[in-house]
């Protein structure tokens, strides 16, 4: 069964006295491993296909599995339990916790899902190191470059182990090179520890690491093309 299930996504917005058709039946199943990049320009319904993914938003229609959960059939506390333990998040403007330091960043999904103290400092420390902020710990998100704190933010994302992390424009504030050592560092997450990963971007670099990439356009797939045997 596919980690992820979307069928004929509907989602508008109103602007004003206008109605925006963000997604127009749209259909979509990840496998699990994937390492997939929805790309389109903006305003073209990736960020919408991710956050409904994420339930951070609902579909007007359609239905999304996740991990086998129908969102449909899950109240509110439901999704925010799947989002807490089901789905890692990495955000463009990273959405790290200022008066935290990196440590207890990476630490906080865990707190949240009651990890004993102990365990949790532990695994954050682990991860810390596999993304190559081991030394830099103590340090808050201010005292960090634009790429650290990202590495911060994959960190915290992939710590609790979740059935998939979705990434909105991640290289977005980076420069490439920053951005292409992100890109290693999590397809060697994928590659190593099957963590499955979609992206939302416009970066062609991010396409180019994509081992399946989906087109968007108008709020429909325009598109659908794997890579690499991906």
């Amino acid at each position: 069964m596919p980690i992820v299930q979307c069928k004929n996504l509907v989602k508008t917005y109103r602007q004003g006295e206008v109605t925006v058709n963000a997604l127009r039946d749209v259909s979509l199943e990840v496998e699990k491993g994937g390492f997939l990049a929805l790309a389109g320009p903006s305003g073209s319904g990736k960020t919408t296909v991710l956050n409904l993914i994420g339930s951070l938003d609902r579909a007007d229609s359609g239905t999304i599995s996740v991990d086998g959960r129908e969102y449909s059939r899950m109240n509110s506390a439901a999704l925010a339990e799947l989002r807490l333990h089901k789905i890692g998040f990495v955000f463009q403007a990273y959405n790290l916790i200022p008066v935290l330091s990196a440590l207890e960043n990476v630490e906080y999904v865990m707190l949240l899902q009651g990890v004993a103290p102990k365990e949790r400092m532990a695994r954050a420390q682990a991860i810390l190191d596999d993304v190559g902020l081991g030394d830099k710990g103590d340090r808050r998100p201010a005292e960090l470059s634009g790429g650290q704190q990202q590495r911060v933010a994959v960190a915290r994302a992939i710590v609790s182990n979740p059935a998939i992390v979705l990434a909105d424009e991640p290289t977005a504030n980076l420069d490439s090179k920053t951005g292409q050592e992100l890109l290693e560092l999590m397809l060697a997450m994928n590659t190593e520890k099957g963590v499955t990963f979609i992206f939302s971007t416009h970066d062609q670099m991010v396409m180019e690491y994509a081992r399946r990439l989906v087109h968007i356009r108008d709020g429909r797939i325009a598109g659908d093309e794997s890579k690499q045997g991906g």
